[in-house]
């Protein structure tokens, strides 16, 4: 009902049974575990004991992997005597675990979110889902057929005289003294609560069963009386505090002198609102009140029920129920023992409540799991404008147009004149040129070394594009979530620009394709036109020096024109012929670079983003499925 208190460790206070419960096994970064299935192999919805028709047959043997008792047990015949039926009936529409229908995939969702949570968020903020887990799995060890309810209220108010009318017999002391209780008692309408009572702590000595015969509508019914919560007497507080966070359903009983109390609404009834089903608010000592006071002060209690937050059924709606009573007189006693009849038969109180805890644990956790923001994650514009950034900052584009400007000088260089190259040797010789021979010659990109100057990452580049990524991808992401995101892009752009110039350089140095072969073809042609050059020039010269006679000169000129205007045409048409294979191969180098880039990029910062995305993606699923598809 109340959330106990809880230590750092997400144990809850007097969790001996907690401990007894297990421990969570966990594997981080993989669905979290249980070391052993908590009514795994429970049929859902089979009863522990099947029967034949009520009062009508027999109990059968009990179905297998199911709690039930024994064929024989203490107390079968008088329990056969005070209820006219078999002493395990309460099992026939009980005894089945309530990790069925929607509660079950919940918990196992909920289990799930916290393994994969685990490395996430801090373990106190887990704590309280934790401790619901530990409860479910303590819980499931006992019969459900039994509904634990707790008779709570402040001193004064008259629970002991309640509790002992509801049990039809003087179990609990009552009097003026204060406090009158000290130790919670317990009665049980069933003799199988050994187990259940062992786990909420009350000793064998204050156990009770209520007077006979028994009320058949009550059976399965383990009722609590409580100590004082207001009692100053040392430990009172802490043990109510306990059982309310074990108990399955409470009923609260106030007077008309303190029902408006500061403490009990405060305290108890506020974080009550998520338990309204399993809650039940009771005005005592309706005796006192003259005339129509009575109605006043409850419809006065119900303003303040709602004004906390506690749904109250009315109208067929589900919520606490409120009524006025008498524990003195017994006026309104019979309402509420047919009420608790009910909600024993129903046999769903421990459920209800701990759907309520994990409730109340979703509610908490919501602000860890969910952001308003709408949808989140990286749209495929982020991702190209990322891989735009790293080429940018690795020099693709200024690389390529590099090598496409060596392209064109080395093509020139190639297909040009011979005088031109006598002129350009006197100069540098670009790369490519007649300084590589051989295999070398035919497997050298034109401009490499113009590539390899050019293609050095801008650190500064690279550092803001990485920043850019995880800050759009931490959008609309619950702050556990951005902050793992972030980081995650922060790891993966340690070395980032590092890694981009070792990609670069090993494009450059890798990819060598053949030199063209008409660069070739066209260095042949100006070979043979120079010798022609020469040739008529020798011959003019002869000519003109008488040792070639006749009127052949002539000739000898129009071969050293020829060669002085096909040399340069020809190479003026080689530079127009490279052009397009020179903006080819600028785009290729360009292509390629931005690709190793983009790749490193990828390996390093996007796929480690898109994990941590792809997680929270998974955690976000199952905390919808544990918050009941909210």
């Amino acid at each position: 009902m109340v959330p106990a208190p809880e230590d750092h460790d997400g144990n809850e206070g007097g969790g001996g049974d907690r401990a007894a419960a297990g421990r969570h096994t966990w594997d981080d970064g993989l669905i979290a575990r249980r070391a052993h299935r908590w009514a795994g192999g429970r049929a859902a919805g089979r009863p522990a004991r099947a029967v034949d028709a009520v009062g009508a047959g027999r109990p059968k043997e009990a179905a297998p992997g199911l709690s039930g008792g024994p064929a024989d047990f203490p107390g079968e015949r008088a329990g056969r005597r005070a209820f006219g039926g078999p002493p395990y009936a309460v099992y026939e529409a009980g005894a089945r675990s309530f990790a069925t229908g929607t509660l079950r995939p919940r918990l196992e969702a909920l289990r799930q979110l916290v393994g994969l949570s685990r490395s996430r968020l801090e373990g106190r903020t887990l704590a309280g889902a934790a401790r619901v887990l530990d409860e479910a799995d303590a819980r499931a060890r006992h019969p459900y057929g039994h509904t634990v309810v707790a008779v709570a209220g402040a001193t004064g108010s008259g629970k002991s005289t309640l509790f002992n009318a509801l049990a039809g017999a003087p179990l609990s002391e009552a009097g003026i003294r204060r406090p009158t209780t000290a130790t919670p008692l317990a009665c049980a309408w069933t003799d199988h609560a050994d187990g259940l009572l062992d786990r909420l702590g009350i000793p064998a000595v204050d156990r009770r069963n209520p007077g006979y015969p028994y009320d058949p509508a009550l059976r399965g019914l383990v009722l609590l009386d409580l100590p004082d919560h207001d009692s100053a007497a040392p430990g009172h507080r802490e043990r109510v505090d306990r059982l309310l966070g074990l108990v399955d359903a409470v009923v609260w009983v106030v007077d008309p002198e303190k029902y408006a109390d500061a403490v009990l609404h405060e305290r108890y009834l506020r974080p009550l609102a998520g338990y309204a089903e399993v809650t039940f608010v009771v005005l005592n000592q309706v005796d006192r009140l003259p005339g129509e006071a009575a109605d006043q002060v409850l419809d006065d209690l119900r303003r303040l029920l709602d004004e906390d937050g506690l749904a109250l059924g009315e109208h067929g709606e589900p919520g606490a129920a409120v009524l006025a009573l008498s524990a003195l007189t017994g006026e309104g006693v019979g309402e509420l023992r047919e009420m608790l009849g009910r909600l024993t038969t129903e046999c769903g109180a421990a459920e209800r409540r701990l759907s309520a805890d994990v409730d109340g644990t979703m509610t908490r956790l919501r602000p860890q799991y969910v952001a308003d923001a709408g949808p989140v994650g990286l749209t495929g514009r982020a991702r190209a404008e990322f891989e735009d950034r790293l080429a940018e900052a690795a020099g693709a584009a200024a690389a390529g147009r590099a090598a496409e400007r060596a392209w064109l000088r080395d093509a020139e260089w190639a297909c040009g004149t011979p005088w031109g190259r006598l002129r350009g040797r006197a100069g540098r010789a670009p790369a490519g040129g007649p300084r590589a021979s051989g295999a070398a010659e035919r497997t050298e990109i034109p401009g490499a070394r113009a590539v390899a100057a050019e293609a050095v990452t801008a650190r500064p580049a690279v550092e803001e594009a990485v920043r850019t990524l995880a800050d759009e991808a931490a959008t609309g992401l619950p702050g556990p979530w951005a902050q793992a995101v972030r980081e995650a892009a922060g790891w993966g752009g340690t070395g980032l620009a590092e890694g981009i110039d070792e990609a670069v350089a090993a494009v450059a140095a890798d990819r060598r394709p053949v030199r063209p072969v008409w660069w070739s073809m066209v260095a042949v042609v100006q070979m043979t036109v120079l010798v022609v050059q020469v040739v008529g020039v020798l011959w003019l010269l002869g000519a003109v020096a008488g040792v070639f006679g006749g009127p052949r000169w002539w000739m000898a000129a129009l071969l050293v024109a020829g060669g002085a205007a096909v040399g340069p045409a020809l190479a003026w048409g080689s530079r127009v012929a490279a052009r397009g294979p020179a903006r080819r191969h600028g785009q290729s180098v360009e292509d390629r670079l931005r690709e190793a880039a983009a790749g490193c990029g990828r390996r390093r910062v996007l796929a480690p983003v898109e994990a941590e995305l792809a997680r929270y993606g998974e955690v976000r699923a199952q905390y919808v499925v544990a918050a009941g598809g909210a």
